[in-house]
């Protein structure tokens, strides 16, 4: 598995698109309103899946443990919110906690973890 983190719009897709030869059947994009769907080769904004789990009582990390087997070969793809200015709503600061708990978990699991920053990879592992 291998974990892009960065922030918004400096080309973690792009990079990843380029680096792995992905296509658009290939990229997940995940979405606030469900939890992961296994079987695609890059889980794109990893970050709404944490928010998913924030809204519906799930742990991010305690699923992906679970559910290991399904994406232990996948790219993951996750943008840094866990930086900056601390949101006032408690919902906003839990899904920031859970985002960065999960990056963790995921970057301990990773085989390579890139930060992407202005399009230029930085290798973190």
């Amino acid at each position: 598995m291998d974990l892009i983190i960065g922030g918004a719009y400096q080309g973690k897709l792009e990079y990843a698109r380029k680096k792995y030869g992905l296509t658009d059947g290939d990229i997940y994009t995940c979405s606030e309103s469900e939890g992961i769907r296994y079987g695609y080769r890059c889980l794109y904004k990893a970050e709404e899946f944490a928010l998913w789990c924030v809204r519906t009582g799930n742990d991010a990390v305690e699923l992906l443990e679970q559910q290991r087997e399904e994406w232990k070969d996948s790219i993951f793809i996750c943008e840094d919110i866990f930086c900056g200015v601390v949101p006032l709503g408690a919902d906003m600061r839990a899904w920031r906690e859970m985002t960065g708990r999960m990056c963790s978990f995921l970057s301990s699991e990773a085989e390579n973890v890139t930060r992407v920053f202005c399009g230029l990879e930085q290798v973190l592992k």
